[in-house]
């Protein structure tokens, strides 16, 4: 949810990331700071000092992100055939 207020709302301060972030769910301020170092060790979110304050930014792009959770996903449901995930998707039980 870090990296989802962050692409929503772009570079944001550690207090209106929390703000964000509570806005949608009730987490305290130790786990969402967590989140946000763990995040940042992946390299998926920086911080920039801009007039005094640290802000923090999204590196990891939203679509990075999804395409690397639906190969994931096509990796270990659906033996890395993409075309077996689509298979699976366009079955009347799935789309109806």
């Amino acid at each position: 949810m870090v990296l989802a207020a962050l692409w929503r709302r772009g570079p944001l301060s550690f207090v209106s990331l929390i703000e964000e972030v509570k806005a949608a769910h009730p987490w305290g301020d130790a786990t969402i700071k967590t989140l946000l170092h763990r995040l940042m060790q992946k390299g998926a979110v920086k911080s920039v000092k801009e007039d005094g304050r640290q802000r923090y930014h999204a590196e990891l792009s939203r679509d990075a992100y999804v395409a690397g959770e639906v190969g994931a996903l096509v990796d270990r449901l659906f033996d890395r055939d993409p075309a077996a995930l689509a298979a699976f998707l366009a079955r009347p039980s799935i789309v109806d």
